[in-house]
């Protein structure tokens, strides 16, 4: 088991599994009145079905090793942390800036403050569309 696509596509499916098996505890209803383990079940069995395909495709295309960055591992939890630290303490906002500059040091292409700049606006208008327009509440700021 040396193949990264192969073994992406055994996680997906663990991590599907564990949420599916947990959304049973809840009452699935009916796609006319949708129980709270509806939503959990759907999302599990489309990344399931994910990570199938990843599977499959895996067999078809060229292996790709497998190596762990260590470094790379601790950049994002520590953005993820840091983004949950934020939240709560100062906003949200300045929570996803964090999480997109930390979280980008830990990928292969070249650092751009630009691209930073343009992927935390774009989650920060996500953030505020699903605080007004869903009324979810998001300390925002």
């Amino acid at each position: 088991m040396k193949n990264l696509n192969f073994v992406s596509g055994l996680f997906l499916m663990a991590i599907a599994l564990i949420f599916g098996v947990v959304s049973f505890k809840y009452k699935i209803g009916e796609f006319s009145r949708a129980g709270p383990g509806l939503f959990p079940l759907l999302v599990s069995s489309l990344v399931f079905l994910i990570g199938v395909a990843t599977m499959v495709r895996s067999r078809f295309i060229e292996p790709v090793p497998i190596n762990f960055n260590i470094r790379n591992i601790a950049l994002v939890l520590l953005a993820i942390c840091g983004f949950t630290v934020l939240s709560q303490y100062i906003n949200m906002i300045v929570g996803i800036v964090f999480l997109v500059f930390c979280s980008s040091f830990a990928g292969t292409s070249s650092y751009s403050v630009i691209r930073n700049l343009k992927i935390s606006a774009g989650l920060i208008a996500i953030a505020l569309a699903f605080q007004h327009l869903l009324g979810l509440n998001l300390p925002l700021y």
